[in-house]
C-alpha cells in the first residue's frame, strides 16, 4: 500500500486543493492562484493559473507551462501540485479540468476521447498565451500520466510548445486496447463489441453506460494486481480524494480510445523532450517505448526517479522535489 499521506482536505482549502503545502490564500509577494473560466468549443472550462512570487505584469516576459492532468484527475490534485511547484521556480503555470470532467462543461459527463483531451491542451495554450505578463514565445508543456500521452500528441503538431515533458506517461489508447502491461490482448474484440453496443444503446434511448466506475473496499484495493491500480485507488479514493475526480468514463468512449495511440507519428515531435518516470513504476515501459520512437526530438532524455512508483510521483515530497529539480532547469534552458 502507498505510504500514509498528509494531504489537505479539500473541504478545508478555499480552492479545494488536496495536496501538501497547498495555497490557502493569495498573499502579496508569494505564489498566487487565480481561478479562471474560459470557453473552448462552446464549453465552459475551469482552470487555475499559478503566478510566481512578486509577479509583475509590467515585465510581460514570463515563461509559462501548460499542465495536462492524469486520467481521472482534476486540477486540484497532482497537476495543481506541479503547477504550484513550477510557479515557485518562476514559471506561470496553468492546469484545467478536461472538458466533460470535473468542473468543466460538457454532456454526457465523463466522456473521455483523445481528440477532446488534446483540444483541452491546445485550449490552455490559447488562454495562457494571452495572459497578461506571459511571453507567448516561451511556452512549455507538461503532461502527467494520461495527460502525458495526450501532451505527446499535442506537441506533434502544435509548435507553440517549445519544449515538452511528461511525468509517469500513460499511453491511454494502448492500455484501453491491450490492457495494462498488455494483459488483455485476448479480449480486444469482446471489449470493442461492448463499446459498440453502448453507443447503439445511447442512440436508441439516450442511456449512457459507463466503465471504470467502482468504489472498491480496502481489501479489494489490496488485491489489485498492479502498483498503479492499487496506489491509484488509494490516492484518488482515500488520501487525495476530490469530488470532481472519478475513474469512470463512458463505455462508448472506447470506440475512440481503442483506435488511438500516443505513439502514432511521434517522430513529428522535434522539440526537446524530457520524460520522467519512477524507477519502480510498472508503467515505465510506456515512457521507454515513447522515448525510443521519438526519433525526431532534437534533445531527448528519460530521467528515472530512483525508488518511485507511478502514483508516488504525484505526491511523495522527495519524489516531487526530484521531478521539479529536473523540470525547472529543463524549461529554463529551452524556454
Amino acid at each position: 500500500m502507498i505510504q500514509p499521506a498528509h494531504a489537505a482536505d479539500y473541504r478545508k482549502n478555499p480552492f479545494t486543493l488536496v495536496y501538501d503545502d497547498a495555497i490557502t490564500a493569495n498573499v502579496p509577494g508569494k505564489v498566487n492562484i487565480h481561478p479562471v473560466t474560459y470557453k473552448l468549443n462552446d464549453l465552459n472550462i475551469v482552470a487555475n493559473v499559478y503566478t510566481p512570487a512578486n509577479f509583475d505584469l509590467k515585465k510581460k516576459n514570463y515563461p509559462a507551462v501548460v499542465i495536462a492532468h492524469p486520467n481521472g484527475d482534476v486540477k486540484e490534485q497532482a497537476a495543481g501540485l506541479y503547477a504550484q511547484r513550477l510557479a515557485e521556480q518562476g514559471f506561470v503555470a496553468i492546469t484545467a479540468d478536461a472538458a466533460y470532467q470535473g468542473g468543466s462543461g460538457g454532456l454526457p459527463r465523463s466522456v473521455v476521447k483523445p481528440a477532446n483531451r488534446i483540444e483541452d491542451i491546445l485550449g490552455m495554450a490559447d488562454f495562457i498565451s494571452r495572459y497578461e505578463g506571459v511571453d507567448a514565445e516561451r511556452l512549455g508543456l507538461l503532461g502527467i500520466c494520461g495527460g502525458g500521452g495526450y501532451s505527446l500528441a499535442a506537441a506533434k503538431t502544435d509548435k507553440r510548445f517549445k519544449s515538452v515533458a511528461t511525468l509517469s506517461m500513460f499511453n491511454t489508447g494502448r492500455v484501453r486496447r491491450n490492457g495494462y502491461v498488455d494483459s488483455q490482448l485476448d479480449t480486444v474484440q469482446q471489449r470493442l463489441k461492448q463499446a459498440s453496443d453502448a453507443r447503439a444503446q445511447q442512440a436508441i434511448d439516450g442511456t449512457v453506460l459507463y466503465s471504470g466506475n467502482a468504489d472498491l473496499t480496502d481489501a479489494q484495493i489490496a488485491a489489485l494486481p498492479y502498483d498503479l491500480y492499487r496506489e491509484g485507488y488509494e490516492y484518488y479514493w482515500r488520501t487525495h480524494a476530490h469530488p470532481g475526480s472519478t475513474f469512470k468514463y463512458t463505455t462508448s468512449s472506447l470506440l475512440d480510445l481503442m483506435r488511438w495511440d500516443a505513439m502514432d507519428q511521434i517522430e513529428l515531435i522535434e522539440q526537446p523532450l524530457l520524460m520522467i518516470a519512477g524507477s519502480k513504476a510498472d508503467s515505465l515501459y510506456m515512457s521507454e517505448d515513447a522515448l525510443a520512437k521519438a526519433t525526431g526530438a532534437k534533445n531527448k532524455e528519460l530521467f528515472l526517479i530512483d525508488g518511485a512508483t507511478h502514483i508516488e510521483t504525484y505526491w511523495v515530497p522527495k519524489y516531487v522535489e526530484a521531478a521539479v529539480a529536473k523540470l525547472a532547469p529543463f524549461y529554463g534552458k529551452y524556454l
